[in-house]
């Protein structure tokens, strides 16, 4: 891997912004295919390897894991108001509040680092494709705009990402989830298992199924490419995995686009504008401040790929400002910053099960159980009081009975003696894609890089509210089939952001006039810019979409490698 130190080579065939999973993906495709290609990083150099807390036993790590309140409140206010997200063996990826400021119209919690990997690796590895009930959904309801794609056109695109990256799941043969190229899945515990047979029987269109995750429960060296290994099952995946054994940009995109010879990356760079060439027409490159020197600089390429996130993308987009586009590249639709979304969630269930103190389980798989939509698939399942649906993720496990007042040896030895199970589901709907939900730049504010303060504007409706208590009520209603105890329910409304799902705000759509980029994630007024991270969606379904970025993604270049040699780019 080539590192650019910006005082030479300042041309490339192409430009990739943002290294985490679609920025990843993209810069291995194109390196694949003979591009010179740049990768921009604003975040610093992370090398495979090198992730700090990854080989640390919990008694290696300050406060039990956690963050004291002080460090909390000086740098973490905003992203820790989740509860769960920011600990020590994880914050070394996530950005300080207090040095990345940004501004709340409504809340939004904006969970990030800036990093080369970016959130690849940081994510939850959930992988489900859409199909055709979610590219058809705003066409048939009214909503929106209607997806320029339907399930065929990505179908051999997820086949060939998922090969890649090593998906591990089972088949179910639901149409609301198709199936794909799985590897074998993580099984389900003796507790897990017994929830699926009882819901089946009670209700035969909830599946609960062993999590669909980027985690390589078996390791093939002629396919896994790059720096990866099979799954040690220690979930510490967060901090880092040693052995490659899920998939991230430094296990995975990275290594096989350095192999190619054709890769440089450029870390400590934020992407200030994409430059508009009004005689060409089209993009002829950007330019970045280097956020050591402060050094201004401009590179060159005949295509760019933005993959900063959806809320890096538009930012940078809603910055490049010209005479053209005086509100933003390729806004002249106006949709630029609009129609954000993200997984509304904080909803569940929890609940002890009795019965299985005889058996237990080996190793800390690191997946749970998933139960697909199955609300509005159908005209059977179809609700009046709210469209679209939910699917939940979970996870039962066996915990530690500890008596009260019990000190010394006594302690030790009950430490060792395992207590009951207990399960638990938390729900995630979809959020639709309102107008009104929006980020947007405030260009009589700036941060310390001298960039506009972003400021978010969104939140749930009414049709998100409705959905939630029915989400709710179908967590108990399974955990009660299933012959569980204590069950507890919550429902705390989340602010957008949290479920770290956002999307939209550069949609996709067939018509310039409603949308910013065409079928192929070009865009429609600059055609040698194409964006394929987040920021694309046009409506958010319920699954997790990392999976569709990236298929997106390989689709996008392969387009647009095409176009090159049709001498169309």
């Amino acid at each position: 891997m080539r590192f650019n130190t910006g005082k030479n080579e300042r041309t490339y065939d192409a430009i990739v912004i943002g290294s985490g999973i679609s920025g990843g993906f993209a810069a291995m495709e194109l390196c694949k295919k003979g591009y010179k290609t740049l990768v921009l990083e604003r975040g610093r150099m992370v090398r495979h390897g090198e992730y700090p807390t990854a080989n640390l036993d919990p008694w290696d790590l300050p406060l039990e894991n956690h963050v004291s309140q002080e460090e909390i409140a000086q740098h973490y206010f905003k992203q820790d108001r989740l509860h769960w997200w920011v600990n020590q063996d994880n914050k070394h990826w996530i950005n300080k509040d207090d040095e990345y400021p940004y501004d709340e119209v409504e809340r939004f919690d904006w969970i990030r680092g800036h990093h080369v990997g970016g959130r690849s690796l940081m994510w939850g590895r959930h992988c489900y494709r859409w199909s055709d009930i979610d590219f058809e959904a705003n066409a048939k309801e009214g909503i929106a705009v209607d997806w320029p794609i339907r399930y065929k056109d990505i179908e051999p695109w997820y086949d060939y990402v998922e090969t890649f990256v090593g998906v591990s799941g089972q088949k179910e043969g639901l149409k609301q989830v198709p199936d794909g190229k799985f590897l074998p899945p993580f099984p389900l515990n003796c507790v897990e298992q017994h929830l699926r047979e009882s819901v089946a029987k009670k209700y035969p269109l909830r599946v609960v199924t062993p999590g669909r995750i980027a985690n390589l429960s078996k390791y093939d060296p002629a396919v896994h490419k790059g720096k990866r290994g099979q799954c040690q099952t220690r979930d510490r995946c967060w901090r880092g995995c040693p052995y490659g054994a899920y998939f991230s940009s430094q296990s995975a995109t990275l290594p096989v686009a350095e192999e190619t010879g054709n890769l440089s990356i450029r870390p400590d760079s934020i992407v200030t504008e994409i430059v508009f060439d009004r005689k060409l027409g089209k993009a002829s490159g950007v330019r970045i401040k280097d956020t050591k020197t402060g050094e201004e600089l401009e590179y060159f390429a005949r295509i760019i790929f933005c993959n900063a996130s959806t809320v890096g993308t538009t930012a940078i987009l809603l910055n490049s400002r010209s005479e053209v586009f005086p509100d933003g590249l390729g806004n002249s639709s106006g949709e630029l910053g609009h129609n954000m979304m993200d997984h509304h969630y904080g909803m569940g269930a929890s609940a002890s099960i009795e019965g299985f103190e005889d058996q237990y389980y080996k190793g800390r798989k690191p997946g749970g159980f998933y139960i697909p939509r199955f609300r509005n698939i159908d005209k059977a399942t179809s609700r009046k009081d709210y469209v679209r649906g939910f699917g939940y993720q979970g996870s039962a496990s066996r915990g530690n009975k500890i008596p009260d007042n019990v000190i010394g040896v006594d302690l030790k030895k009950s430490i060792f003696q395992p207590g009951g199970y207990r399960i638990g589901m938390t729900c995630f709907g979809e959020l639709l894609p309102y107008h009104e939900n929006r980020m947007f730049l405030n260009f009589e504010k700036q941060d310390k890089f001298g960039m506009p303060i972003i400021t978010f504007d969104a939140k749930l409706r009414e049709n998100e509210e409705k959905m939630r208590a029915d989400g709710v009520q179908c967590a108990a209603e399974m955990l009660e089939a299933a012959g569980c105890k204590d069950i507890h329910t919550w429902n705390d409304a989340t602010a957008p952001g949290a479920c770290i799902h956002e999307m939209g705000t550069a949609r996709m759509g067939r018509d310039p006039k409603t949308s910013v980029l065409n079928k192929w994630n070009q865009m429609h007024e600059v055609s040698n810019v194409f964006v394929t991270d987040g920021s694309c969606m046009t409506s958010s379904a319920t699954q997790n979409p990392s999976i569709t970025y990236m298929a997106l993604t390989a689709r996008a270049v392969d387009y647009a490698h095409k176009q090159v040699n049709a001498g169309k780019l």
